[in-house]
């Protein structure tokens, strides 16, 4: 069985929609600081590209959270690796490599919500609408995307493709 990767979304598209997702974020927090909560491991890429462009005081923390067994998803959500901070009073912006059924963000949006954040807000790279089986609202959407299976820019199939500097689609033949 073979696998071929095609572009989606272009390198350039990428980090164009990047750089219009951090102007806006840096105009909805003017003068404030913001902490962003990077979810591991797909997430890594988008959020230190987005994180270079926002022009205000930024901190970053790290989540691991899983709800998959390979290449399957199980439908329950583990905290793998916990936040190192409180995020009581702050500013918090979660930073997803993608949206998909909602239930892994669902949880995390419950979780976070009671920890007493000053304002909590979602950001995602992808937004795969047709998977949605739980609604979620997300407040910064790099691009909405059919149902495929993507990879590069953080997503991986089995840990690999994550480095690719583009979004694209896996063939598995």
């Amino acid at each position: 069985m073979g696998e071929r990767v095609s572009v989606m979304i272009s390198e350039e598209e990428v980090e164009n929609r990047i750089r219009e997702m951090a102007e806006q974020i840096t105009k909805d927090y003017a003068g404030e600081e913001l902490k962003l909560i990077c979810i591991l491991k797909g997430s890594v890429f988008f959020t230190t590209e987005l994180a270079k462009r926002i022009d205000l005081p930024v901190k970053l923390d790290f989540m691991s959270v899983s709800s998959y067994e390979g290449t399957q998803s199980t439908g329950r959500i583990k905290i793998v690796k916990d936040l190192d901070d409180s995020i009581a009073g702050d500013n918090v912006l979660i930073i997803e490599d993608i949206v998909d059924s909602g239930r892994t963000l669902s949880y995390l949006l419950d979780l976070l919500m009671n920890r007493n954040p000053k304002s909590l807000r979602l950001c995602t790279l992808l937004d795969k609408p047709d998977r949605r089986v739980i609604d979620v609202d997300v407040d910064y959407t790099g691009f909405r995307i059919p149902d495929e299976f993507v990879v590069g820019y953080g997503l991986d199939y089995d840990q690999r493709y994550r480095a690719l500097p583009y979004i694209g689609i896996m063939h598995l033949d």
